[in-house]
């Protein structure tokens, strides 16, 4: 029997046993399985099993010109991939070069990448890793969704579902069976560069809206040929850092750490996600990759995790050269693979070389023990057998019509239409009528990168050439509802970048001015350059001047001004609010936003986003919606000191939304008790509108300090006019708990409070 026909039967019978169990059983073999890899690991050498710990960039594998440069279009070398896959027998590839590439590009890619698997050369298929992370961001012609902060704002966990779904579909399309994604960091530093790829402040709202992004990525039974493993990021803590600053250290509490960071990825983790990658941080002075307490205590033996964890780019190298835990880059391979890290991003040579000779020589000197190898061996092979590697090693784009399809778009679409919020609107001005004479200015207004964001078709985002082409910026997109001819656009002020941060300027108000004496509104575009990781890094949450002062001259001209806000994080503008006649946030709302805006603007359709996180109104003070009532607490001792720009939850509508008859099924209730709450929810408008149905719970008292409230459970309901719906949700005991200093999760009886709209409630547990 060939080696190739050995392992389709393995995984002919590993698709069986694992299509005949529950989702969250994914990695849960039966023993003939697991037996099975038993014998591919036991006739492995140990460089072939230290080979599949390592994972190199695919830039260490293109043919380079006489001056080093990756030649265009890019191509494989195969001299380099003898190097690597052959002799060294690395077992993971990721990344794209530096920008987009099309289908037969990828195509080009994979044939060089696979060959000498196919070919018999090596015995163990390469698991491919791209960042996917909204839509098939290195994909020419994938569907772009918005950014994650914006798809948390639609509250609506099928539209998180379809996103997955549809860039599972399209990763695989482009031959790629592992997916970077989704971030399940806990957005509670406005600071940090990354807050956009979070799902918001809240653990329960990421980790519903994490789940369902999950089970689109992986399917809801087994890996076909239409889904891609996912990989939670980044495990965990690395969204706090306390200065800001990206991959700088944070300082998490246990209970914290269990009730806020650890809650999404446990969720993901129990829903059958196949990979995690690793925090680049440091949390409480212990570096991300060395934390045998969270990777192994809590997630491998604790949680029951049995894929494998990745680390981020580099990230071995850097515990020797930038968090100092060891003096060579030998020490902080052993202790990061110890502390249970399964694989090394290293990515680049002449690293992964030395990563390959240092892990076989710690190996022969006991200092990484055979048995921590073959575990971690044993679980990426189990990952590459969960997505069918062994057996479907290339997809050609001709499998998949599908791609980049009406339909894909037009769900794009939507969830930038729910996830858009309406901040103000004032004296009901929205929504516009389209014989409107507009003015479209700011300088976000008009390219596609201010809607996208990073992570499209370049790592930062921000290189215009390779815009999507056929979708409209705002501008565009408001002048084609309008008309061209009574549609204007002035950029005011141009962003760039200086000695690595943001800046702005005016471009002179002349232009403006003149522009804005014609029309009837203006609608204003402010935001941030596309940026993440430490390029992303700020120094301010305010709003840069110049775009301020932009916003002062457009109120100077007595015209209707609606604020329209692209950003990544939410930037301080508690100095321009009042002036503006409404306000949109739009979050990064991907490359159909602008369509979508404008259909917003002018009532085609209805807003329903709600915020995923508060919104600060002053730079120097970042609160949370969950606060303990001491922040309400101010100077004079009243307790109304909380004071956000917005709340967490909170978005306007075209219509009206009433609450009433909320009605508990019990005022007592015991730990073997469930509680059904039901609440009636009426459009009292004169549209048909979405509303987001949120339920909080107050511990009145309890021996560690409470939260003020804590989001439990939410449904987004579409109501027609005059319509009521009854929403139903029941609380059990594992609602009521909290965690401990020490990281248990415990209960006590007493009083606690229901909160949906305006509708509170008590009851008792015994």
């Amino acid at each position: 029997m060939s080696r190739f026909t050995q392992h389709f039967i393995y995984v002919l019978l590993a698709t069986f046993v694992i299509s005949c169990s529950e989702k969250k059983d994914i990695l849960d073999q039966d023993s003939e399985i697991e037996q099975k890899i038993s014998e591919i690991i036991a006739g492995m050498s140990l460089q072939e099993k230290v080979g599949q710990t390592c994972q190199i960039t695919l830039e260490v594998l293109l043919k380079r010109d006489s001056n080093n440069n990756v030649v265009e279009p890019i191509r494989i070398d195969t001299n380099k991939i003898n190097e690597a896959l052959i002799k060294h027998k690395i077992g993971s590839i990721l990344n794209v070069g530096w920008h987009t590439l099309d289908m037969a590009q990828w195509s080009s890619v994979f044939n060089g990448v696979h060959e000498p698997y196919l070919s018999n050369k090596t015995s163990i298929p390469i698991i491919y890793g791209i960042d996917a992370i909204h839509g098939v961001n290195y994909t020419i012609g994938a569907t772009l969704f918005p950014q994650e902060i914006g798809l948390a704002a639609t509250w609506n966990p099928e539209l998180a579902n379809n996103f997955g779904h549809i860039t599972a579909y399209e990763t695989r399309a482009s031959g790629i069976h592992w997916n970077f994604s989704p971030v399940l960091d806990i957005a509670r530093q406005p600071l940090w560069s990354r807050f956009f790829e979070t799902l918001g402040e809240d653990p329960y709202l990421a980790s519903v809206m994490g789940e369902s992004i999950v089970d689109g990525y992986q399917g809801s039974d087994t890996i076909d040929a239409f889904h891609t493993a996912a990989c939670l990021k980044h495990f965990v803590g690395y969204s706090a850092p306390f200065s800001g600053r990206d991959r700088t250290p944070a300082w998490i509490p246990e209970k914290y750490m269990h009730e806020l960071y650890l809650a999404p990825f446990k969720k993901s983790v129990e829903a059958g996600a196949l990979t995690l990658m690793i925090n680049s941080g440091d949390v409480n002075g212990v570096p991300g990759h060395i934390n045998y307490h969270l990777l192994t205590e809590t997630l491998k033996d604790e949680w029951g995790f049995k894929g494998f964890t990745v680390s981020d780019w580099e990230d071995f190298i850097m515990l020797e050269t930038v968090h100092k835990i060891g003096s060579t880059y030998k020490e902080a391979i052993i202790k990061g693979f110890n502390a249970g890290v399964d694989m090394s991003m290293v990515p680049l040579s002449s690293y992964y070389q030395q990563y390959c000779e240092l892990m076989i020589e710690s190996v022969e000197e006991g200092k990484i023990s055979i048995e921590r190898l073959n575990d971690a061996v044993r679980r990426i092979l189990r990952v590459k057998m969960a997505v069918g590697l062994y057996m479907d090693n290339m997809n050609q784009a001709s499998q998949y019509p599908e791609f980049g399809n009406k339909d894909y778009k037009e769900t794009a679409k939507k969830s930038a239409l729910e996830s858009i919020t309406l901040l103000k609107n004032k004296n009901n001005i929205l929504p516009l009528s389209n014989t409107s004479k507009v003015l479209v200015a700011g300088p976000t207004a008009n390219n596609l990168i201010y809607l996208n964001g990073a992570w499209t078709h370049t790592w930062q985002g921000a290189d215009t050439s390779f815009n999507t082409n056929g979708c409209k910026t705002i501008y565009e997109a408001i002048a084609n509802e309008v008309g061209s001819e009574n549609c204007e656009f002035s950029q005011g002020a141009e962003l760039y970048f200086e000695n690595g941060f943001e800046q702005c300027r005016l471009l002179g108000d002349s232009d403006f001015n003149s522009k804005a004496e014609n029309s009837d509104v203006i609608i204003l575009c402010l935001g941030e350059l596309p940026a993440t990781e430490k390029p992303g890094d700020i120094r301010s949450l305010d709003l840069l001047p110049a775009q301020l002062e932009l916003a002062k001259i457009a109120y100077a001209t007595n015209k209707p001004v609606v604020l329209v806000l692209t950003e990544g994080r939410p930037r301080v503008i508690h100095d321009i609010v009042d002036g503006a006649s409404a306000i949109f946030q739009t979050y990064l709302p991907g490359d159909y936003g602008g369509t979508a805006l404008s259909e917003l603007l002018f009532g085609r359709q209805n807003p329903s986003g709600k915020l995923p996180y508060t919104y600060p109104k002053y730079a120097g003070v970042i609160e949370f919606y969950d606060h303990p009532r001491s922040v309400d607490r101010d100077k004079s001792g009243q307790f109304n000191a909380y004071d956000p720009e917005w709340n967490f939850g909170f978005g306007l509508s075209y219509t009206t939304f009433e609450y009433s008859d909320l009605v508990l099924s019990s005022s007592e209730i015991t730990s073997n008790d469930t509680l059904e709450i039901s609440v009636k929810v009426k459009n009292t408008g004169e549209i048909a509108g979405k509303e987001v149905v949120q339920l909080y719970l107050q511990d009145k008292v309890a021996s560690l300090v409470p939260a003020g409230k804590r989001l439990k459970c939410f449904e987004k309901i579409e109501l027609k006019p005059g319509e009521i719906k009854t929403v139903n949700f029941i609380i059990s005991i594992e609602d009521l708990k909290f965690a401990t200093n020490s990281g248990k999760w415990i209960f006590e009886p007493g009083q606690f409070g229901i909160l949906i709209g305006d509708q509170t409630m008590e009851f008792q547990l015994k």
